[in-house]
């Protein structure tokens, strides 16, 4: 019998995109190439060192010292599902703040696990308010309060220093979600007190989609080991990987040897930069998009306290289609951006500015290539996007 016929698959030879959508983001070369190092075994000494380098590294970028610090086998959601299914027992009363579709994923999470579920509404596009988040609680103990940091759906960045007073003040463990803002704008867990977090590899850490970032402090920790049921799920139990990511170095499954390489490169670069230089560098660069798009006459979803600088929403002006302008930008030149979900679907784009996305050059092109694509469409929009732009990142040279 004839073998099939491989000539119909050629090589891999994918195009070129600049990644300004709301996740993956561009990559930077040595992270690549540090993929493409030779694969070693999952216990093979010189593995177990990187590791250590990694999970510290890790700990550096998160600013946390808790020693369960480590990247979990797959993306940003298996990080969000690790959280819940090592946290939670079924009965427990869980708090979850939903502004957007990550935080009803919360919910769907919690739910499944039989969590009773006190769920804290806020308006898509907008922050939840301490008074909102205090009334919620009253009366009520919940085990976790879970809630977005940045919102990918939406752009908003969760002020968190009230609510996680009010989170402590009901013996709460305090749960974030930090999948587009860790490596972008300020993640500093310790000092903000949070219990358990999460996050990506391939948004503002810009390293391949694959690993999710998870931490949890003493306190967490604690309530993992105190469970009276066993963790559903045999593949996210922390109480065995973390026997392979600790000193015990216990074999619990085969981990991702060259997805761990590239992640603690793409820490490293994080790092060589500079925290507070990285984050300003973001803030930088979305207020210069920005002022880009305001001058040509566009708005933006999101108020000016509440914005993510890594991921910037911007209302589809009149007489613009959604679909047309975004397959005009990615087939003229080369340029993704993202959808709005849910109810903000065909209202708005989303823009990311996340990790090695993040560039003058990016924002410069973006500006340029959506006036040319609305002109086509009949879309009057004001001359002068790039000006704007460029008298921002002029103020920070």
């Amino acid at each position: 019998m004839p073998g099939p016929d491989i000539s119909q698959y050629r090589d891999l030879d994918p195009v070129t995109r600049i990644l300004m959508g709301p996740g993956p983001s561009d990559v930077p070369p040595r992270v690549l190439r540090a993929m493409a190092a030779p694969t070693l075994g999952h216990l093979d000494p010189d593995f177990l060192v990187i590791m250590s380098e990694t999970q510290q590294l890790l700990r550096d970028v998160f600013q946390t010292e808790s020693a369960l610090t480590i990247p979990v086998s797959g993306t940003g959601s298996a990080g969000m599902e690790a959280c819940f299914v090592n946290l939670i027992e079924p009965g427990d009363q869980v708090a979850v703040v939903v502004n957007g579709v990550f935080g009803t994923r919360m919910v769907d999470c919690a739910g499944r696990l039989g969590a009773e579920i006190i769920q804290i509404d806020a308006e898509w596009g907008r922050a939840v308010q301490p008074d909102a988040v205090e009334k919620a609680l009253k009366g009520r103990q919940p085990k976790i309060f879970a809630v977005v940091h940045a919102e990918t759906s939406t752009g908003v960045c969760q002020p968190l220093t009230d609510i996680v007073k009010l989170v402590k003040d009901a013996g709460a463990l305090m749960m974030l979600d930090c999948v587009t803002s860790l490596g972008g704008v300020e993640v500093t867990l310790d000092a903000w007190g949070i219990d358990a977090a999460f996050s990506g590899t391939q948004k503002c850490l810009s390293c391949p989609p694959g690993l999710a970032p998870l931490s949890f402090n003493e306190k967490a920790v604690a309530k993992l080991n105190a469970r009276t049921s066993k963790v559903p799920s045999w593949y996210l139990d922390l109480t065995m990987v973390g026997d392979y990511w600790g000193s015990a170095r216990k074999y619990h499954h085969t981990a991702p040897v060259n997805m761990i390489y590239a992640l603690r490169e793409s820490l490293r670069v994080i790092l060589e930069e500079g925290l507070e230089a990285r984050f300003a560098r973001h803030q930088r660069n979305s207020e210069a998009l920005i002022a880009g798009l305001e001058a040509m006459g566009l708005k933006m979803l999101v108020p000016v306290e509440e914005r993510l600088a890594s991921l910037n929403t911007v209302l589809i002006p009149e007489g613009a289609d959604d679909a047309t302008t975004r397959k005009a930008l990615l087939k003229q030149f080369g340029l993704e951006i993202g959808a709005g979900l849910g109810p903000l679907a065909g209202k708005m784009w989303r823009v990311g500015l996340q990790g090695h996305s993040s560039s003058e050059r990016n924002i410069v092109l973006f500006l340029t290539a959506l006036e040319t694509v609305l002109g086509a469409q009949g879309v009057k929009v004001w001359p002068g996007g790039v000006a704007a732009a460029e008298a921002v990142f002029a103020q920070a040279r």
